[in-house]
């Protein structure tokens, strides 16, 4: 099953916490996994993390019971200021806004009129749709660097794209590069256009040193290929990058002057989330979006729990013979309480 929309948790933590050898099944039912469980945790906290680039509709007057001067966005919230509010029609200038909470937004929950303006919602002939608002829908717009485009992107429909850094995003990640999103789907092995140097490396476990010309181009974490075998970089130490061999369920072999490939080339959803695709230079800058490491912790467990149902038939147990009995969920619903009290949209925040 490929990647279609975000998830909180990607593929590749999923198989090292349950230490999954890779295979195109394993990966389609890692990539399901994650998938539900994010979607089950959207549903759980009542939000989205990702951000969406999008026009939403709000009647005005509504049966919200609120203030006249305010609009709850309820689970429309905002990851940033907007980009346009009009009300029948007419812009709003922004300056006569508010947007809430002031203090803690984004999310923004509700959007209020100055009232030391003379702007007002209700300028439409209709309470139908009345107020327009166009811009980034979400949690926040939090990202962290995952490297560079090593080539550039010169069409605006080519799905694949090779990076700087094979580890620094996962399968499941909403990326942005310049001011387009991708939607990360799938990972391949891509040339580093490095050699291994030195005498090769054993076919033995504690064979895990391989010198290359360049130790400063790889990343701990990054998956490598020599030969048909498949190692992790755990450290590195000048020009030399240390390894867990016989990674994803590959096989140990003797590997001398070996081309070193790594799982650099990204199969992406190009223009994703209301964005428009738009060709890219080499060395760009790519970054990819956060969500509140608790909702990740959550999404991890909810997949795991996905995963391991599925392999027992939905009939998990533990103990033996007369001593068996059902696994306890005990510990997902802790995680589940936790990150519901810390980030689920609560149902009452209104004036009754």
């Amino acid at each position: 099953m490929s990647v279609t929309e975000p998830a909180y948790v990607t593929r590749e933590a999923v198989k090292k916490a349950l230490d999954v050898k890779g295979t195109a099944r394993s990966d389609d039912d890692i990539d399901r996994s994650i998938q539900a469980a994010s979607r089950a945790v959207e549903g759980q906290l009542h939000r989205k993390f990702y951000p969406r680039d999008m026009t939403r509709f709000w009647d005005w007057p509504s049966y919200q019971y609120a203030l006249p001067w305010r609009i709850w966005l309820d689970a429309w919230e905002l990851a940033a200021i907007p980009t346009s509010v009009t009300t029948g029609g007419q812009t709003i200038p922004l300056g006569n806004l508010f947007f809430e909470p002031a203090n803690s937004g984004p999310p923004y929950t509700s959007m209020e009129i100055n009232r030391s303006t003379n702007s007002a919602f209700g300028a439409g002939p209709t309470p139908q749709r009345d107020v327009t608002v166009t811009g980034t829908f979400g949690f926040n717009l939090d990202s962290t660097g995952a490297g560079a485009l090593a080539a550039g992107v010169s069409d605006t429909t080519d799905t694949s794209v090779t990076v700087t850094n094979g580890a620094a995003a996962g399968v499941g990640d909403v990326l942005l590069v310049d001011t387009e999103r991708m939607l990360l789907t799938d990972k391949a092995m891509a040339s580093t256009g490095q050699t291994q140097s030195g005498a090769g490396c054993a076919s033995a476990s504690n064979a895990d040193s391989i010198l290359t010309p360049s130790g400063g181009t790889f990343y701990v974490g990054e998956t490598l290929l020599l030969d048909a075998e498949r190692m992790l970089v755990v450290d590195k130490a000048g020009a030399t990058v240390i390894v867990k061999r016989a990674w994803d369920g590959t096989t140990l072999a003797t590997h001398a002057s070996a081309t070193i490939y790594a799982a650099r080339s990204w199969t992406v959803t190009r223009g994703a989330l209301g964005t428009t695709a738009s060709t890219h230079s080499s060395a760009t800058a790519v970054s990819r979006y956060t969500p509140p490491s608790l909702v990740t912790q959550l999404s991890l467990a909810e997949a795991e729990n996905n995963l391991l149902q599925g392999i027992s038939g939905y009939a998990r147990t533990v103990g033996s013979a007369d001593n068996a009995r059902p696994v306890s969920g005990q510990a997902l619903a802790d995680i589940r309480a936790q990150a519901y009290a810390q980030y689920g949209r609560k149902a009452r925040r209104r004036t009754v």
